[in-house]
């Protein structure tokens, strides 16, 4: 709640204490006018007053304005109060009684529905005689427990009630001492001190309209039933001229009109003389015909200033007040209708509006006003005139008066309804063309700005009363009295007319400012300024010398030294010498004032000589009376030193604050509108820094709040403006914007190359010129114009300034224009499939980044450097000096686009590689598809990506090498010891075997795929930047071979591996990635060739069948041996590296040593890779032939060649390796009958052999090993030694040269079946069969002598 004020702190200011002696004093409203920054005006009207000399007597002559200033003031300081409480009270409906729980949650009121609706309804009864015990006995009770508390809440508010009974009394006493005093209130004689006078008229109404809005019963009944409670029974001092005043203002309009029936003939003539300002004003045709708002005549343009109509312009400046003065004096004043001009000034008025604004956005509706307070008086006049009639003429003219009015009355709310929009809707089109043509002119013609500075006020007064009324009616509905019904307003929320009006009033007070205010302190030179002061200049020798009349007037000492001040007062201001006028500043407040304290006296009845005498005695000289000019002369002087409060007062839109929702509607259904421009949106920003005016000092917390929703709407529209731009931009970058065009030249491009006869079935060019096919071109003509003015706008706005918040709307345009691109590259890259071709994406980028180039060329900054930052950052994050380190560092992340790209590989190629038919083609060396997936390789973006995939396998590997390290370790010693039984039982142990298989081969598709990016780049460097490829062969060939390698080494190597300069790509690579993962950490890496080889009795051999279209397998076991090949060498490789390193670190400090380490190198790495290899491929070789059987007997055939591809891949095992385990007939047969055959994909060539009895294929179907155990146990054998010595029929041969030239013959090929040309010579013994056809090679397995059958 708003800390109002400290009643308890100080008794003498209690409403329970206040003693009617301070009542009558003004000081008792400090709390309204303290702190307040007074307007210039009401600072002239209190200085004026002080120039009153109190022993002459003219302080009594005068007039008290000083007073009526501030009673205005203290009416909106009291109205901000009930404002808040409203608010604080969720806004209750009182004539239904119904509150909602925020209003009970308030604080303001005991929590007590019951005894407070109760007290409220029996109003204006007193609380004692109600019986309230009866109501709620329970709430009764625990209002008297804490009285004093809910009493100390209330006090405030109820403070507030006895502040209006206050103000009402000395408002009444000062209106009427006015009205009775001053001589006349005409607005072309007495202008000033009428609109004073009647701007606290209204004050006063609004005030007690308010006031029925707020809970005033409830709140003088629940006090006066907590101050009993807590004072022992007494009432409060004034509980009972509070109950008078607010029964007496009971509704608020009847109590009006009783207390201003004294002063309504004086608002009588008022409203009459303002007629025909206010006929003026809704005469749009009148208006642009006569040129009211043009700074030329129309009918004579060589007539550029329009002095036609000065006084009239000048009105219409004042014509929104005049429209409230006539709803609110008739409302109040209802007898002053009878008048017979009143008829249709009330009519117009009430046609064009529906609502009566009280205070900010509170109002009541007007027309139910009337018909509920001003028919029945107007009714009973009637009726008062036909009993009347037949007596008098002047009763028959009233009757036939009174009949008329109620006929309007009747009638106008139904008019208003169909005709209010469509009224102000015509008035907002005159004002914006009138606004634009008047802002081209001034532009062209400042020096005519000064001159027509009143036409200027007007039109912005005009343009200002329109969009408040605007925003006022928007969600307005009026409900009919009688068929108790509501009917909505129809606002068109789609009005462009509202920001043409918001931008020609920010044009015009841009316009008045530079070449007005701005004048006064520029060079001497400057002669715009002399034009406004030309009338006041023209003035000073006025008094006496053009008014011969003023010497026969008997002035008293006081009346002629204020008029003397004033003679001096225009003797100080600079003359115009020659062209030129002297560049000071011109204060001319103390001419304002001593005007005003003329104006005070002669304006009084009480006065000797008063405004009569003056202008009879300077009229007649056939000039403007003394007083008309001295009046022009203070508003024209206000355009000198107070321009800023005259742009306020006329131009200021801050009140749009209370409607800020409805703005931001309105610009979003109108900025990209058809007839929405985008200069506009620089008006509807500008109008936030306003905002914070509307906050009062009464209620400090208002400042915080208002400039909270100010900021609020100033985000909310630049991301509206935003979005547009955005919108403008995606326009043009559509399929159907430049994509268009692109399409169309590509048509007649490929047409062309193709044949020039195929042009003719083809639109030529200019063809969608024609207007039946240039609706596109239009399109993209204006989307085109609307993005180049919104970045002109943009760039050239000044900034937005909202308290302490500045909004720069030129940056927001480049984060805007970034952050769409660095968006539009997301989207680019996608497909509803996967990955959009490189070509497609280079192109659209290109087509966006063109757009920008567009947009740049209007906004002076570098977009260019911008888009390149967006690129990198999409890219790589991080600082570009990481660019050049290979050292990962911590917590660095990819841009969006490279994970997207990585992200879309690892679920398309690694991960759902099996499910996709993607497989890795050894004879092309390169990924392919069995099916359709849709999407591209990204090279370029992959690696990073593929180093983090392939550090989380290989922690796979080594989890699964420390969960089975005891069951490796038995098969390693079964191995040796060959315990088939014991080996086979701990290989079924091995944990997550299928898991780890697909992990392994994921690692060798990522080494496949690496291989190909490196290869890639291989070549585009070649074709590039070739002498930095010969660079790095030199390079890597002088590289050391010392182990472990320094950080300079690693980094060259590292670099020479993703150039594809490395001999050993496969095994290098992982060796890097290994290291940044810090595997191979423990001695559980010895046992990896063991864990390898048991993936021989895995379960994906069952679905494994050789491609000899491809040369590899359909599910990428191929991959496997890359894998196996790669991460056991490198592992071996680590090892080394960490064991020297762990020597060396030990033997720190050790001098004495006399041993002489041994010096590990390349070769040393070699020599343990190989063995490591042989390793693995004697025990794959055991476990695979240990494994055969009849029901496995189909997975004999993939693993044979699988266990070949590995040896001719592996650069560390030589063929020999696997002819010591594998007989190479056996091979052969398989190769020659996969191509044999090619046709089928898979053979099944395990069929027992013709030459041999079922018997003998079943007993020996699979061969075993002969276990040397140590023990008795009995050997599971189907054969022995003398099976072989009876069966041995065939001899095999292999030449020795064929075994030197291996390496190079497997050089020569990447995969596939063994070579059989010169290079490697066969002989066979006589009755072979491992030709091309016969019977399978199979049975000739079991008597090879070179086979693993015999434990050596």
């Amino acid at each position: 709640m708003a800390k109002l004020r400290q009643p308890l702190s100080n008794p003498d200011t209690s409403p329970r204490s206040l003693k009617s002696k301070d009542w009558d004093n003004m000081s008792r409203w400090s709390e309204y006018l303290h702190g307040e920054s007074s307007p210039a005006t009401s600072g002239s009207w209190k200085h004026a007053g002080s120039e009153l000399n109190p022993s002459s007597g003219n302080l009594q002559k005068g007039l008290q304005m000083e007073w009526v200033v501030q009673l205005s003031k203290v009416a909106e300081g009291l109205m901000t109060k009930m404002y808040r409480l409203n608010h604080i009270l969720d806004k209750p409906d009182l004539p239904s009684n119904s509150y909602s729980d925020s209003f009970w949650q308030a604080g303001v009121f005991p929590n007590f529905p019951k005894i407070c609706i109760f007290v409220s309804k029996k109003f204006p009864e007193h609380p004692n005689k109600l019986q309230l015990d009866r109501v709620d006995k329970f709430s009764l009770d625990a209002m008297h427990e804490n009285a004093e508390g809910y009493l100390q809440n209330l006090e405030p508010w109820v403070m507030l009630l006895v502040d209006l009974m206050a103000f009402r009394e000395q408002a009444l006493r000062l209106i009427l001492d006015l009205s009775s005093t001053v001589i006349t209130l005409l607005p072309h004689q007495n202008s000033l001190i009428l609109h004073a006078f009647m701007d606290l008229f209204c004050s006063f109404v609004r005030v007690n309209l308010f006031s029925d809005k707020i809970p005033r019963k409830m709140m003088i009944q629940v006090y006066t039933v907590l101050h009993a409670m807590s004072r022992g029974g007494r009432d409060c001092d004034f509980y009972h001229r509070l109950v008078q005043f607010v029964d007496s203002y009971n509704p608020p309009v009847k109590g009006l009109q009783e207390d201003l029936n004294f002063v309504s003939p004086r608002i009588g003539e008022v409203l009459e003389a303002v007629g025909p300002t206010i006929f003026l004003s809704t005469d749009t045709k009148k208006l642009r015909n006569e040129g009211f708002l043009s700074p030329f005549h129309p009918r004579y343009p060589d007539i550029l200033t329009n002095s036609a109509h000065p006084l009239r312009a000048q009105d219409l400046a004042n014509v929104t007040s005049y429209r409230e003065w006539v709803l609110i004096g008739y409302l109040v004043c209802p007898d002053e209708l009878l008048r017979v001009t009143s008829i249709d000034i009330a009519m117009v008025v009430l046609k064009e509006n529906l609502i009566l604004t009280l205070f900010r956005d509170e109002y009541v509706s007007v027309h139910e006003e009337y018909q509920l307070y001003v028919l029945p008086r107007v009714l009973e006049s009637k009726k008062m005139a036909k009993s009347g009639r037949a007596k008098q003429k002047e009763a028959d003219l009233e009757y036939n008066v009174a009949k008329q009015v109620e006929k309007m009355i009747s009638e106008v709310h139904e008019q208003a309804l169909l005709s209010c929009d469509a009224i102000h809707h015509e008035r907002r089109i005159l004002l914006k063309q009138e606004i634009g043509r008047m802002v081209l002119f001034f532009s062209d013609q400042p020096s005519l700005l000064a001159p027509n500075i009143q036409m200027v006020f007007s039109t912005l007064a005009l343009a200002q009363c329109e969009i408040i009324w605007y925003f006022r009616h928007v969600g307005v509905s009026s409900s009919k009295s009688k068929p108790a019904r509501v009917i909505p307003i129809d606002i068109d929320a789609a009005d462009p007319t509202i920001g043409f009006l918001l931008d020609g009033i920010d044009k015009l007070c841009c316009l008045v400012r530079k070449y007005i205010a701005g004048q006064i302190v520029l060079c001497n030179d400057n002669k715009r300024l002399r034009l406004v002061i030309f009338i006041i200049l023209c003035w000073k020798d006025s008094v006496f010398t053009w008014y011969p009349g003023m010497v026969a007037l008997d002035l008293d000492n006081t009346l002629r030294g204020l008029f003397q001040q004033v003679v001096h007062c225009l003797e100080t201001i600079p003359k115009s010498q020659g062209e030129n006028i002297s560049a000071v500043i011109c204060d001319l407040s103390d001419l304002r004032r001593y005007w005003l304290s003329i104006l005070m006296i002669v304006t009084s009845s009480r006065s000797a000589i008063n405004i009569r005498h003056l202008e009879k005695a300077t009229v007649s000289t056939g000039k403007e009376g003394l007083l008309s000019e001295g009046n022009a002369a203070y508003i024209w002087s206000r355009c000198v030193d107070e321009l800023e409060s005259q742009l306020s007062k006329h131009g200021s839109l801050m009140k749009l604050y209370f409607y800020h929702h409805h703005l931001t509607t309105v610009f979003r259904n109108t900025m990209f509108g058809p007839e929405g421009r985008p200069q506009h949106c620089c008006a509807w920003l500008g109008v936030a820094s306003s905002f914070p005016d509307c906050a009062s000092t009464i209620v400090p917390e208002e400042l915080s709040k208002i400039g909270r929703d100010a900021i609020l709407y100033v985000e909310s529209l630049i991301e509206s403006i935003m979005g547009g731009l955005e919108g403008l931009i995606n326009i043009l970058d559509s399929e159907g914007g430049f994509g268009a065009l692109e399409m169309q030249a590509m048509k007649v491009s490929n047409l062309s190359m193709k044949s020039p006869k195929g042009l003719s079935g083809l639109s030529l060019p200019g063809y969608e010129s024609y207007p039946k096919n240039n609706s596109s071109v239009k399109m993209l003509e204006a989307a085109m114009q609307r993005l180049t003015n919104l970045c002109s706008v943009l760039n050239d706005m000044e900034p937005i300034c909202v308290l302490n918040h500045v909004f720069v709307l030129r940056e927001y345009m480049r984060d805007c224009i970034l952050g769409n691109f660095r968006r539009r590259l997301l989207t680019v890259l996608k497909t509803d499939n996967g990955l959009q071709r490189p070509s497609v994406v280079e192109s659209l980028i290109r087509r966006h980044i063109s757009i920008i180039h567009l947009a740049e060329q209007h906004i002076s900054m570098d977009l260019t450097e911008g888009l390149r930052e967006v690129l990198l950052m999409e890219a790589f994050t991080g600082l570009v000096s990481n660019l050049h380190n290979f050292e990962k560092p911590a917590g660095m992340q990819t841009g969006s686009a490279v994970e997207f790209i990585c992200h879309w590989y690892m679920e398309n190629i690694v991960k759902d590689s099996s499910g996709a038919g993607i497989v890795f083609m050894p004879m092309r060396n390169c990924f392919t598809s069995s099916q359709p997936v849709g999407g591209y390789f990204a090279e370029s973006f992959t690696d990073l990506m593929l180093r983090d995939h392939m550090a989380a396998l290989l922690n796979c590997i080594d989890t699964a090498l420390r969960s089975n390290h005891d069951h490796l370790e038995v098969i390693a010693g079964s191995i040796n010891t060959g315990d088939r039984i014991e080996r086979e039982a701990s290989l079924k142990q091995i944990l997550d075997m299928e898991t780890l298989v697909g992990f392994c081969i994921q690692v060798g598709q990522a080494i496949a795929f690496h291989q190909i990016l490196v290869e890639a780049a291989k070549v585009v460097l070649e074709e590039k930047a070739p002498l930095l490829v010969s660079l790095m062969h030199g390079v890597a060939k002088q590289l050391p071979d010392e182990i472990p390698e320094k950080d300079e080494v690693k980094i060259l190597r590292r670099v020479a591996t993703s150039m594809g300069v490395v001999s050993d790509h496969d095994m290098e690579w992982v060796h890097l990635i290994m290291l940044e993962a810090n595997a191979a950490a423990d001695n559980s890496w010895s046992l990896l060739p063991y864990l390898c080889a048991s993936f021989m009795i895995s379960n994906i051999w069952n679905s494994t069948t050789f491609n000899v279209s491809t040369g590899g397998f359909n599910n990428n076991v191929n991959c496997l041996a890359r894998c196996i090949n790669a991460v056991i060498a490198a592992s071996e490789f680590v090892r080394l590296e960490r064991g020297e390193y762990q020597r060396q670190s030990t033997s720190n400090g050790h001098a004495n040593e006399v041993l002489e380490p041994e010096i590990l190198s390349r070769a040393t790495v070699e020599a343990n890779a190989k063995s490591a290899m042989q390793l693995y491929t004697k025990c794959s070789a055991v476990i695979l032939l240990d494994s055969w059987s009849d029901s496995t007997r189909s997975n004999i055939v993939p693993k044979l060649i699988f266990m070949d591809q590995l040896c001719e891949l592996s650069p560390y095992l030589p063929r020999s390796t696997l002819e010591m385990h594998i007989p190479y007939a056996i091979l052969r047969s398989i190769y020659r009958q996969h191509y044999g055959n090619s046709s089928s994909m898979a053979i099944e060539i395990l069929a027992p052999s013709p030459r041999q009895s079922p018997a003998v294929s079943l007993a020996h179907s699979s061969p075993a090993i002969r276990h040397h155990r140590g023990d008795s146990t009995p050997q599971s054998s189907t054969f022995d030694s003398s099976y072989f010595s009876s069966h041995q029929q065939e001899e095999y041969d292999v030449d020795v040269k064929a075994k030197a030239g291996d390496k190079q013959h497997r050089g020569m090929r990447s995969s596939g079946p063994l070579d059989y040309g010169s290079g490697r010579k066969v002989k066979f013994v006589e009755g072979s069969t491992s030709g091309g056809q016969g019977p399978s090679p199979l049975p000739r397995f079991a008597v090879s002598r070179s086979g693993p059958l015999l434990n050596k």
